[in-house]
């Protein structure tokens, strides 16, 4: 085997490390942060209290805008990183993220991809909450019901 050979089978071996590693860290990235994409969802609609989900969509609404930007990653992370499922989408539904049949809004997908670069800038606040414990904790101080 030539000195080239020997260089070509190592660059060769080298970019296939390296695109073994990029899939770990693509599947470690989805895992972690977007837990609400895998979410199951259920719809759960009560017809007699019609007037009231009114209301509590003017509220949150009301609560969302009031809310930073900041802010509004801080609680989707924590309600992300509860596991509850109903939790995030009562968080969705707060910061503006869903209507209230939960169907994504005009601006879930612009959220998702911000929430990506601010957790990469965040890791303080998120190693914060690291357990559900926590982070209920967190959501129950912040949330705007």
């Amino acid at each position: 085997m030539t000195r080239n050979q020997k260089i070509a089978l190592g660059c060769g071996g080298a970019g296939c490390l390296g695109l073994i590693v990029v899939a770990i860290a693509s599947v470690l990235i989805y895992l972690f942060a977007y837990p609400a994409a895998r979410a199951t969802r259920t719809y759960n609609v009560n017809v007699d209290n019609a007037n009231s989900n009114a209301n509590s969509s003017k509220s949150s609404s009301t609560a969302a805008s009031s809310m930073s930007e900041d802010d509004k990653h801080k609680l989707y992370q924590a309600a992300a990183q509860t596991g509850d499922g109903e939790l995030i989408r009562r968080v969705s539904v707060a910061i503006g993220l869903m209507s209230e049949d939960y169907t994504p809004g005009e601006n879930y997908q612009k959220f998702l991809y911000e929430h990506v670069e601010w957790g990469a800038r965040n890791s303080d606040f998120i190693n914060s909450i690291n357990t559900p414990e926590k982070a209920r904790a967190y959501v129950n101080e912040h949330f705007p019901e």
